[in-house]
């Protein structure tokens, strides 16, 4: 399941994808725009600053910012990020992988071969999937409704 932290962190990138280009939103605008406890959404924030993500800067005139275009973007980095691994299990795990505890053979085990089925599934959908991608996607679906 997503964690409340991720789905924050991608909340305030749909925020700042909105606002690219333009003048650095303070934490207080995102934080009310999208129902974020504000001391959250500052360590958020910096987790992904400190990652290359977002630009910030103090001040007057001073926030956050987007550091990339939002095409640029990806779902699997932000989640990788701010939850590490995005596999159900750990012996199926690109970059964290771990072998099960109760695991006899890796080799043999029907379950690890189907999660990777899962994992790749998962894995492409997230890397094909880019901030701009949910906020067009929003802008579609306030279409039809």
């Amino acid at each position: 399941m997503l964690s409340k932290k991720t789905k924050y962190a991608i909340k305030a990138l749909i925020v700042l994808g909105r606002n690219y280009g333009k003048e650095p939103m303070q934490i207080l605008r995102i934080a009310e725009a999208e129902r974020i406890p504000k001391k959250f959404l500052e360590q958020i924030l910096l987790e992904m600053r400190n990652a290359g993500i977002l630009y910030s800067k103090k001040g007057a005139g001073g926030g956050y910012s987007l550091n990339k275009a939002p095409e640029d973007i990806r779902l699997s980095q932000v989640m990788r990020l701010i939850d590490g691994p995005i596999a159900l299990l750990p012996c199926v795990s690109l970059n964290f992988y771990r072998s099960c505890d109760e695991c006899k053979a890796e080799h043999v085990c029907g379950i690890r071969d189907t999660f990777i089925d899962v994992r790749n599934a998962m894995l492409q959908i997230l890397n094909d999937t880019s901030i701009a991608d949910i906020i067009n996607k929003e802008s579609r679906l306030a279409l039809d409704v």
